[in-house]
């Protein structure tokens, strides 16, 4: 395979799977009947909800989940691949996972991932996230086969984790992905130039459908649905918070092209820290 259309699907997922399915369900239609054989949908697409107490009462176990029920009826009607960003998955003893669910074009799950880095953080203005009280992490990175393109599953906070997506490019990944729901202060700070980063890093595209707008539960986030070519140059974006589709031509050629002309991947060394502080310390004087 020379060239993939792909697509991002940017929604603004509310309190009820149902209707966060009818949305999702639109989108992917019309990134589909643009020609895209790949698409993403965010992180959280099936609910975005802050009280745990109304997540709790949503969570369903994988194989009662109503947003990959659909999502595997969808890709198979569609003969697409069709990678669902992230959705709440019941795990029992009353947490969740965020996980990523990758559909063929049989419909059939081609891979899963659980978000392996929980957003724990105080950020300004009063702005606090605990996602390690509701969702349990995840232990194993992932890969997916896409008919010969393989493609290295991360999500939101992941994109933090450069080693993360290094292992991942390591492990063959030309595509990377890092859908997410960033809030809209860290999203201006730092979304551009940490998927740009992750993509120049390793030589690789990097596709990450986001959540934007003011959500049901009064969160906010940033928006810009992202696709970014492997020599960090943005070849897709959409251009603020409101849902929609963005789609791209990949030439899967430019992956081996980067990585010859900067091939940091090969030349990497293992090396050991030292303490100068310590060596001082054991010093003698003559």
């Amino acid at each position: 395979m020379n060239e993939l259309v792909v697509a991002a699907v940017q929604m603004r997922s509310g309190v009820t799977p149902e209707a966060n399915i009818a949305v999702m369900q639109e989108l992917v239609r019309e990134a589909a009947s643009g020609g895209a054989r790949y698409v993403q949908t965010p992180e959280m697409t099936g609910a975005i909800q802050k009280d745990r107490a109304g997540l709790q009462r949503i969570l369903k176990p994988e194989s009662d989940d109503p947003v990959l029920r659909a999502a595997s009826a969808l890709a198979d009607e569609l003969g697409i691949c069709l990678h669902i960003g992230s959705t709440a998955i019941d795990v029992g003893g009353g947490m969740a996972a965020n996980r990523a669910v990758v559909f063929g074009s049989d419909g059939s799950v081609l891979g899963r991932y659980d978000k392996i880095h929980m957003f724990d953080v105080d950020l300004d203005h009063g702005e606090s996230w605990r996602e390690s009280a509701v969702y349990r992490p995840g232990e194993v990175a992932r890969t997916v086969d896409l008919d010969g393109t393989t493609l290295g599953l991360g999500i939101c906070y992941d994109i933090r984790f450069p080693h993360l997506f290094r292992d991942l490019a390591l492990a063959g990944a030309e595509i990377l992905t890092a859908p997410a729901a960033f809030t809209r202060q860290t999203g201006e700070a730092h979304w551009h130039v940490l998927q740009r980063a992750r993509a120049i890093e390793n030589g690789a595209f990097m596709i990450s459908a986001a959540q934007g707008g003011v959500h049901e539960d009064g969160r906010e986030t940033y928006g810009h649905s992202l696709i970014v070519d492997p020599w960090g140059r943005v070849i897709a974006e959409a251009k603020g918070s409101e849902p929609g589709v963005i789609v791209a031509t990949l030439a899967l050629e430019e992956v081996k092209i980067a990585r010859a002309r900067i091939p940091n991947l090969k030349n990497a060394r293992s090396y050991r820290i030292e303490s100068e502080l310590q060596s001082a310390k054991g010093a003698q004087v003559a």
